[in-house]
């Protein structure tokens, strides 16, 4: 899942409010991905030309080869869990777990158009995940583990349904600065609004944005080999309005502030947004710096 700092894309809560429990967040974020499943699909090669890097990282640090049995997590509308499917082929399987069963709907569209029939979708809760102990030769993840609320409990499920000596490699966002494209956007409404500071511990796109802070709860979960690295790439837009047009219809956390505002403070994030992204203009096109944190950890023997 875009597939679950300082400056977060939860939504902000304030201190006189009660803390969500665990199963809330989780029914929110299930309700918010469903919501933009229908911009996750419409966008979908869009995505899929931008971050075909990352996908192929994530097969490369799960040590994926054929006939291997996978398990993804936070699939959304299909990545890695489609590419894990071409690479083990079909002496291998997938299973894709995700929250929001509408995202599901997409994966599943899209596996039978591209004739991958060794990889099935199916909801559920990355915190109890529905396996049995050791059965699985690898697990991959992007952009999901930041999302949930209890990480520590997620890391040890990786940890129980990995078999010895296989390899999880997930993908999470690093520091906000780093990360434009997502970021501008938090700044530009807070131009606009006064938005009470974000709890640095909730779940959201930043939460595992520290380095070797997910390489340290893994360790936790009784993984070794663990490393954790910075990568590097970019997003490219043909234009403003389309990065501020594609950011509303797939950023659920946005929605959820921009519902909050009146049409002309909406008017003016927008004009705000996209004078931002402006700034960006490399040639004929609006190009944001990406930042990511790349962690892998194998199970011992």
């Amino acid at each position: 899942m875009p597939a679950q700092a300082n400056i977060s894309m939860s939504e902000p809560r304030g201190p006189a409010m009660t803390p969500q429990t665990p199963a809330q967040v989780i029914d929110g974020q299930r309700q918010d991905w469903n919501r933009v499943s229908g911009g996750w699909e419409k966008w979908d090669r869009f995505v899929d030309e931008q971050t075909a890097f990352l996908n192929r990282r994530l097969v490369a640090d799960a040590r994926l080869r054929a006939g291997m049995r996978v398990l993804d997590l936070g699939s959304g509308t299909g990545y890695p869990a489609l590419l894990a499917a071409e690479t083990v082929g079909p002496t291998g399987s997938v299973i894709g777990i995700d929250l929001a069963d509408q995202m599901l709907a997409v994966a599943e569209r899209k596996a039978e158009r591209l004739g991958l029939n060794n990889v099935s979708f199916k909801t559920g809760d990355v915190t109890t995940l529905p396996f049995k102990s050791a059965c699985f030769d690898a697990v991959t993840s992007r952009f999901c583990l930041m999302f949930l609320p209890e990480i520590p409990k997620a890391a040890a499920e990786i940890a129980r349904v990995l078999k010895p000596g296989s390899w999880v490699a997930a993908a999470v966002w690093s520091a906000p600065e780093m990360n434009p494209s997502i970021s501008l956007s938090m700044a530009s409404i807070k131009q606009v609004v006064e938005l009470p500071p974000p709890d640095p511990a909730a779940p959201g796109i930043f939460r595992l944005a520290r380095p070797d802070e997910l390489a340290g709860l893994l360790q936790q979960a009784g993984l070794v080999d663990t490393t954790d690295h910075e990568f590097l790439g970019e997003w490219s837009y043909a234009s403003a309005d389309e990065y501020y047009t594609s950011l509303m219809e797939m950023a659920a956390p946005v929605q959820n502030l921009m519902a909050k505002l009146l049409d002309t403070q909406k008017q003016e994030v927008k004009r705000l947004i996209i004078q931002a992204a402006a700034n960006y203009r490399r040639d004929d096109r609006i190009t944001f710096p990406m930042a990511v944190r790349m962690v892998a950890g194998r199970k011992p023997l």
